[in-house]
């Protein structure tokens, strides 16, 4: 106890059974939980039990070298992908309204993701007179997915260790970085210096 604080009285044996939680039911949720999953499988087959997301890189400079699966594809690359945001909806493509593309990279990633699983999609229409016997024969063919919809490989570079050259020694890292931050902070008043000089130098001309 430290300084002059009322000191505790907590009563944490008044009515304890109310407050403690128990996980006793663990193993039958487990098993509840793998029977609706293998329900909702046989229920929606042929059709993939998960919907198609897209590739993306996880924040901050620690983890940004890595790929994982995003909540859902870009306006921008449905549109790319010559998709519409309702339609991937019915087709198992997640949409997300909210996320931006902040390179092409990524955009071309994730729209080359998208034609592949257009090029593998069996798609029934709802009229019969539009399903064709080729449709109707591959839909019948068609097999349920197991697994992911379509893993993502993380191919990261990884180089050997090497020794350091004589004109990496030579260049100063913090002076570099200190350099270029003190360019792009002053870039302003440095240009309007020099736009005013050059006015200045204009007017000495014309006298």
């Amino acid at each position: 106890m430290k300084h002059n604080n009322q000191l505790p009285n907590q009563h944490f044996r008044k009515e304890w059974q109310l407050r403690v939680k128990t996980w006793f039911d663990q193993p039958g949720r487990k098993l509840r939980r793998h029977r609706n999953r293998v329900a909702k499988a046989a229920k929606i087959a042929p059709r993939p039990t998960e919907r198609l997301r897209p590739v993306v890189r996880c924040p901050t400079i620690k983890y940004n070298r890595k790929l994982r699966v995003g909540r859902g594809f870009t306006l921008d690359e449905l549109k790319a992908a010559k998709i519409s945001a309702r339609y991937a909806q019915t087709i198992g493509i997640a949409v997300d309204f909210r996320r931006r593309n902040r390179s092409d990279e990524s955009l071309n990633a994730n729209v080359a993701r998208l034609a592949d699983y257009k090029s593998r999609l069996i798609v029934l229409p709802r009229a019969q007179s539009k399903r064709t016997p080729e449709l109707i024969s591959a839909y019948k063919s068609a097999v349920q997915l197991k697994g992911d919809l379509a893993p993502i490989a993380n191919n990261v570079v990884v180089e050997e260790p090497r020794a350091i050259t004589e004109e990496e020694k030579k260049v100063n890292a913090f002076y570099t970085l200190r350099q270029a931050r003190a360019n792009k902070r002053y870039r302003g008043v440095r240009d309007a210096l020099a736009k005013a000089r050059a006015e200045e130098e204009a007017q000495k001309v014309k006298k």
